[in-house]
């Protein structure tokens, strides 16, 4: 048996989703395989972080450095 990890954000992995759901399609045909996916809706997630409110208190909040603070300044 193969075990097979994968990853997605949204309906992309590696490669889209739909391609990868073929190749295991494909690889089943020769041997079991255990597809093992963490299907996170990672911007699901971070949507919902952005609208409760938890972190409005950082657009409030002071800066706490400012460009005078810099040692060494890149352009």
């Amino acid at each position: 048996m193969t075990t097979v990890h994968a990853k997605f954000i949204g309906d992309d992995a590696v490669v889209p989703r739909a391609d990868l759901e073929r190749l295991v399609e494909i690889a089943r045909r020769i041997e079991e395989i255990d597809l093992q996916t963490d299907d996170t809706p990672a911007l699901g997630i971070a949507f919902l972080a952005e609208q409760g409110g938890a972190f409005d208190w950082l657009a409030e909040d002071e800066d706490l450095y400012s460009v005078d603070d810099l040692k060494v300044r890149y352009r």
